[in-house]
């Protein structure tokens, strides 16, 4: 391949990467951009997974055979069987060697190169493949897997140019995969709250929205639960800031270990005392059901006076939810009425007959002096 040729492959496969919204699609991408720019047939993104001691592969694309998944949750091998990941390359590094690719074919390693290729020539041969290229990746200083390029048997088989092309390509894939990584943690900063780790009010706002439109569209249930801890202030007065931290920490865990019993429950602190679990799937009286343990729980905490809470359900009669703002203001009513009554378990939207003083509550419009409790406005 010309050097301009491989320029533009190398600045494809970075663009790939870059453009990315998500792990599994700057992988895909990593592997497509190689394959293409070594004429393979197949590529494979690998993990050395340290802690088990064994490669994960990540992603397959290409010409992939009947086994081969594209994200594949479970094909993974033991690090012993590619020993060249724990020994020969190491060696290399420790003696002042840079991380090289090699070449293996489907009759044994390919003249001039080194390595282990046992398990590689066999799988080579099972799938029909007639030679490949492997690169280790390199990340902050350590092997976090490899690249691997495979061409179909017949074709061409890889020479010691194409080894170091895909050196390189292995050091933009790993500047790619950091780049990634970055922006995974500046979106779970962004969507986690720092004091708990529980999600933020952000996370609820993106994924009420979501969760409303599946309720619009084809009939889910979708369940709010919001908690007011009681006796905060209190604990911040009498025994200092760092001591209330520790109960919002605490009932963190209470409802994270509730929100548990519901599956694919979101657990969130909204800000402050302010809590809440969304609930997709899951029936109401189910969702009622983990509101009276939360209730239960947070009564036994050794700090605070137990929580106030509130739900509603898209499933029980509350009128129309066209909107996730409609649902929250529902929510939050019934948790200021558990407030109002000191209701030692969950209040309910829309069970309290006809008349439900939850509903008349959320939809009734604010007095002329503003509303007596500030729902939250930006669903």
């Amino acid at each position: 391949m010309a050097e301009d040729s491989r320029l533009t492959a190398v600045v494809a496969l970075a663009q790939g990467m870059a453009a990315a919204h998500n792990p599994r699609e700057s992988w895909r991408a990593a592997a497509l951009g190689a394959c293409r720019a070594l004429a393979g047939s197949f590529a494979a993104l690998s993990v050395w997974e340290r802690e088990r001691g064994r490669l994960r592969v990540l992603v397959n694309v290409g010409e992939r055979a009947v086994e081969e998944e594209e994200f594949p949750e479970q094909e993974t091998y033991p690090v012993h069987q590619f020993p060249e990941i724990t020994e020969f390359l190491h060696e290399r590094w420790a003696g002042g060697g840079g991380p090289t690719a090699w070449v293996e074919t489907a009759q044994g390693p390919a003249a001039g190169h080194a390595g282990y290729c046992h398990q590689r020539v066999a799988a080579l041969r099972r799938r029909g493949r007639g030679c490949c290229v492997v690169a280790p990746v390199l990340l902050h200083g350590r092997a976090w897997g490899e690249l691997y390029v495979a061409r179909k048997a017949g074709a061409p088989v890889f020479d010691g140019a194409d080894a170091d092309f895909a050196t390189v390509l292995a050091s933009v894939v790993a500047a790619g995969i950091a780049q990634t990584e970055r922006l995974e943690e500046v979106r779970r900063l962004a969507f986690t709250d720092a004091l708990t780790g529980l999600a933020n009010r952000r996370a609820v706002d993106v994924r009420l929205e979501e969760a409303i439109e599946r309720y619009r569209e084809d009939g889910v249930v979708v369940s709010l639960l919001v908690c007011d801890l009681n006796g905060l202030k209190r604990v911040n007065d009498t025994r200092g800031h760092a001591v209330g931290d520790r109960l919002l920490e605490r009932f963190g865990s209470v409802l994270s270990l509730c929100g548990a019993m519901l599956p694919g429950a979101l657990v969130a602190r909204l800000g402050g005392d302010e809590f809440c679990l969304l609930a997709v799937g899951p029936t109401a009286d189910e969702v009622v059901r983990v509101a009276d343990e939360v209730c239960r729980r947070a009564a036994q905490l050794e700090l605070g006076d137990g929580v106030a809470c509130g739900v509603a359900s898209t499933q029980d009669p509350i009128g129309t939810v066209r909107s996730a703002r409609r649902l929250f203001r529902l929510a939050d009513a019934a948790q200021y009425r558990a407030k109002a009554v000191r209701a030692a378990k969950p209040v309910v939207a829309g069970r309290e007959g006809a008349d439900d003083p939850v509903v008349r509550l959320a939809d009734a419009p604010p007095p002329a002096g503003g509303e007596r409790r500030r729902f939250r406005g930006r669903h």
